[in-house]
């Protein structure tokens, strides 16, 4: 590993956090590369490796590991995060976009739920997580996972993540993990970006 790189571990900086609430997953340690799992593709109950939805293109990541929560209801914890990230003004995804971009060209935001897939309601996801697309705004379905108890350990067993509050873990463009947060610590998210980005 240490010859790849994959070894090192960033001290707290501008681009990595201070680690005050790494207690929310353990398992994947702040400063360190992202530690994959096993889960499944929720539009297709497909198993595949969490890691493999992220490709060196340069974008940040938002993982929001859920609560245990019904995330279709209005007023759970990813409907409110969602909902901040594509109306507030504070919005890091709002401000940093440009205009006419697609929504996830610089922030891909992506949730992982406790529940199985057959037991959630596709069409009552916040619209942040089915994002309309490119030239033809085809809607992009793979920003959903569910845990997948059959083809490896849960995930959220596997990278010890609060199963009571979820987090939302930060990965930056080079994979590794840049801050471990509560879903309702937005202020917190908002200000981790303006410390070095720049509004085009």
């Amino acid at each position: 590993h240490y010859t790849a790189g994959t070894a090192t571990r960033y001290e707290p900086s501008l681009l990595t956090g201070d680690g005050r609430h790494q207690s929310l997953a353990k398992g994947l340690p702040i400063g360190k590369r992202f530690h994959s799992g096993t889960v499944l593709r929720f539009a297709d109950a497909r198993p595949m490796q969490l890691g493999h939805a992220q490709i060196a293109d340069g974008r940040w990541r938002l993982f929001a590991f859920c609560d245990g929560a019904d995330p279709t209801t209005a007023g759970s914890p990813i409907q409110r995060l969602c909902e901040f990230l594509a109306g507030s003004p504070a919005s890091p995804v709002l401000r940093y976009t440009p205009k006419g971009a697609d929504i996830d060209s610089v922030f891909d935001v992506r949730a992982v739920f406790q529940q199985q897939h057959i037991d959630l309601d596709i069409g009552r996801m916040p619209a942040l997580l089915l994002p309309a697309k490119g030239r033809l705004g085809l809607r992009d379905y793979e920003k959903m996972f569910c845990v997948d108890r059959e083809h490896g350990p849960d995930i959220f067993d596997l990278r010890e993540i609060d199963r009571r509050k979820g987090c939302l873990v930060v990965v930056r463009p080079d994979q590794y993990v840049a801050d471990v947060l509560p879903l309702e610590d937005v202020e917190r998210l908002a200000r981790f970006f303006a410390g070095f980005m720049v509004e085009p």
